[in-house]
């Protein structure tokens, strides 16, 4: 338990939090773009300790959130087919399409399988040659190369019946539109488990460009702390910078062998953003010699655009405008056991946190 119990240390949160306090003077709000960042922000109680000058704000961090409805719409016109299975991580079936979800559809006899990767998918798929199995890839670089790795296995072993559906993101250029948006943000704590992958070089665009720091934090209660004050004191001064506080798991340049297996499966291509919309190379798309795999180049998945569930704020929330509880169905209509908005479906969403932990 040493390494989780030294990150949960009193002394050293009593530490940090002193050193927090006297170095902040000015206000400042800071945007949090990782779902485990804000599990773990409300978990701990981080807001009731820092002092008034600081606001944290929670951004699109959440894959499940930030992926649309068109996208879950497509999937379930997939799963309608006789001839298919659709292999899924298991927090993407309770995510509401336009009239549905992939829960409701296999409660109605539709082939819907949880997995726990990618390459899973693909077994299924061998082990029912009959049928056309479709993986729906969701997530950010962190998964995106779990991705890779199955379809390079798929060509190598020739599977046919295997497809993907791709709604994996990059996360820097949502970042970046997030500054030209409304909202203010003096700061960004950045997302762990993503900068293990791509390493910290991803952000130094948002430094040059808008001057904002970047600090690359941990999940535990001094990981976090430790990421605020080294934010702070680069406001204070002045001196936006990309900092790694999360040095135990990230390197500068990252993780070399996983960026390859990226640069080689994927393209980037425009991609929508709940709250965002379309954000240019925001997400990736199979390469061409990948095509025969791409659930959308072999399959009729036209579909009227889908429109957001009304009352539902979700996209305000993913851009730090609201808060989950500035909306009126948070905690009453809306609820872990009955999300009506994404937000409330997975365990990283900003409503589901709030709604555990506040």
């Amino acid at each position: 338990m040493r390494h989780i119990d030294e990150y949960r240390d009193k002394k050293l949160v009593d530490v940090l939090l002193k050193q927090i306090w006297e170095a902040s003077k000015k206000p400042i709000r800071l945007m949090e773009v990782c779902g485990g960042h804000t599990v773990a922000i409300r978990k701990f109680g981080i807001p009731a300790l820092l002092p008034s000058t600081i606001q944290l704000l929670s951004g699109p961090g959440c894959p499940v959130c930030v992926t649309g409805k068109s996208y879950i719409d497509k999937a379930i016109k997939l799963v309608a087919r006789t001839d298919t299975i659709v292999a899924t991580y298991g927090d993407l079936v309770r995510v509401p399409g336009s009239g549905s979800t992939l829960e409701k559809e296999r409660a109605n006899g539709a082939d819907v399988r949880m997995v726990y990767s990618a390459l899973d998918a693909l077994e299924i798929a061998k082990q029912n040659p009959a049928k056309k199995v479709i993986f729906p890839g969701i997530g950010f670089e962190t998964t995106s190369p779990a991705s890779a790795v199955t379809v390079l296995r798929a060509k190598k072993e020739n599977t046919e019946n295997f497809y993907f559906l791709s709604a994996h993101k990059i996360m820097p250029p949502a970042m970046e539109v997030l500054i030209d948006e409304e909202v203010q943000i003096d700061g960004y704590i950045c997302p762990g488990h993503v900068s293990t992958i791509t390493g910290s070089g991803i952000y130094e665009g948002i430094v040059d460009k808008f001057g904002l720091g970047c600090v690359i934090t941990g999940f535990e209660p001094v990981d976090l702390l430790q990421g605020i004050l080294m934010l702070v004191r680069q406001f204070e001064m002045s001196s936006p910078k990309v900092e790694i506080q999360y040095k135990r798991a990230v390197k500068p340049e990252g993780n070399v062998k996983a960026l390859k297996l990226l640069d080689e499966v994927f393209e980037q291509r425009d991609d929508w953003w709940r709250g965002l919309g379309i954000v240019p190379k925001s997400g990736f798309k199979l390469k061409k010699e990948f095509e025969c795999f791409d659930a959308e180049e072999n399959f009729d998945l036209e579909l009227p655009e889908a429109e957001e569930e009304k009352g539902c704020i979700c996209g305000a929330i993913l851009k730090g405008l609201k808060r989950p509880a500035d909306c009126k169905l948070f905690g009453k209509v809306c609820t872990p056991e009955n999300p009506v908005g994404a937000c409330m479906v997975s365990a990283e969403g900003a409503c589901q946190a709030y709604f555990r932990y506040e």
